[in-house]
Parts: structure tokens; C-alpha cells; sequence
């Protein structure tokens, strides 16, 4: 499976599994303290229909970097001319 981020704005994406959106990522909190980033899918799935690495309907992680890891590395796409993830993610 191939996931895509593609950022909507400063902390917020769409959540592409092969070209068709299947849900978001946002980050909520303040700065780079209290914050946390979320993958939601959009339709509330039984649970063996989800899409891998889906478990429950949301997800979250303490940073960005970790949530791609967890989604397989999936090529983001910045609206603002730089990938938001750190190279080694």
C-alpha cells in the first residue's frame, strides 16, 4: 500500500492511500512542546476493512516523523515549497 500526505495548510494534510483520500492528518497543541499529530480515516471501518496499519479509526504520535514512519514513509508534499518531514523519517 502507498500512502500520500498532502498538506492543506501549516499542520494539516490529506491522507492519500493509492490517489483516493481515505482521511487527515493534523497536528494539534502549541510550538514543539504539547503537541501531538493525528491520522484519522475519514468512514468509520470495521475493523478488518481499515487499511494496514490501521487498528482503531485515529492514531496518534508525538511528532510528525513518527507518524510517517508508522505509515511506511509516504511521500509528503508541501504546499510551501519544503517537506515538513526530516530526511531521515
Amino acid at each position: 500500500m502507498t500512502y500520500r500526505l498532502i498538506q492543506l495548510a501549516p499542520g494539516a494534510y490529506d491522507l492519500l492511500l493509492n490517489s483516493e483520500v481515505i482521511g487527515s492528518v493534523v497536528k494539534s497543541g502549541y510550538r514543539s512542546t504539547n503537541t501531538t499529530w493525528t491520522a484519522e480515516l475519514l468512514e468509520d471501518l470495521p475493523r478488518r476493512k481499515r487499511p494496514a496499519p490501521f487498528i482503531e479509526i485515529e492514531h496518534s504520535f508525538l511528532t510528525l516523523e513518527d507518524l510517517c514512519g508508522w505509515l511506511g514513509s509516504p511521500q509528503v508534499k508541501s504546499n510551501f515549497g519544503r517537506s515538513p518531514v526530516g530526511r531521515g523519517a
